[in-house]
Order: structure tokens, then sequence, then C-alpha cells
């Protein structure tokens, strides 16, 4: 595995553990809570640097993110039925936002805080979420994919 690959994977991770994310949910986080929030930082970053040109990376980052996903799954605990199972759900899942977010420019405040909480229903801070992933947004769109290629932290 690339150590480019990881960087970014390990980025994801660490722009999903703000505490700051989880101040508006309405229970203990657990797994589940924290992996959509990684996919939407992950959709949000595959959707700023889709283009013809980045298409052969953005495929090998894809695969790698959820090569991860599923090491972090088998180190819960669960059993390869069981793992393949929810990797599925959680490849669909993540292609549901993608296609939820591939015209997010176009969305008003209201239908983005619908889209948003459309996948984090125990969150009760969806104007709070909805403003964080627009100025994630921006802060991914001042770069190009190869500063986070080489990048070790780029929150």
């Amino acid at each position: 595995m690339s150590i480019e690959y990881m960087n970014i994977y390990n980025n994801l991770i660490n722009l999903t553990t703000n505490k700051n994310l989880y101040k508006g949910l309405n229970k203990q986080d657990v797994f589940s809570d924290r992996l959509l929030i990684f996919l939407l930082h992950f959709a949000f970053f595959l959707n700023n640097f889709k283009s013809e040109k980045n298409s052969v990376i953005l495929q090998k980052i894809y695969d790698f993110n959820f090569r991860q996903i599923e090491l972090s799954i088998r180190e819960i605990g669960y059993g390869d039925q069981s793992i393949n199972k929810k990797m599925k759900d959680y490849i669909n899942l993540f292609h549901s936002i993608i296609s939820e977010i591939h015209f997010w420019d176009n969305l008003d405040k209201k239908d983005k805080k619908k889209v948003i909480s459309n996948y984090l229903e125990n969150f009760a801070k969806i104007d709070y979420l909805v403003g964080y992933f627009e100025e994630y947004r921006q802060n991914l769109s001042k770069k190009n994919l190869n500063f986070y290629l080489k990048s070790v932290s780029n929150g």
C-alpha cells in the first residue's frame, strides 16, 4: 500500500474524530456514526477532485480506503460472512452519498440540511454540520490532489 493513500486515509480519520462533529449527537457515538462522518468526508473529497485526469488515482484511493474500512471491521471482531454483508452495505451507502452530493453546489441550505440529516439522523445540530462540510469543501478546493497525496496533516 502506498504511503500517499495512507496519508489521505489518516487525514480523513483525523477529520472524522473531530469532537465538535459529535456534540449534536443524540446518543453515545459508535463505529457506525464515525463511519458515516468518514464516508461524508470521503465523498466530498472524491467529488472535489473528480476529473478524467484524476480517475485512476481516485479509484486507487477509493479501493485503499475501503480495504482499510474492511480491516477496521475485522478488528472489531466480525466474521467473514458478516464482514462481506457490512462492506456491501457500506459501499452502497457511500454510493448513495456520492449521488446525493453530486449537485451540492446547486442545493440551497434547506436541501443541504435534508441531505445531511438523511444520513446523520441521530445528529441534532444539522446546521452546524452543513456549515462544517461547506467549509471542508472550500478548503479542499483551495489545493490540488497532489497536496493531499503528499500531506501528512491537512485538516
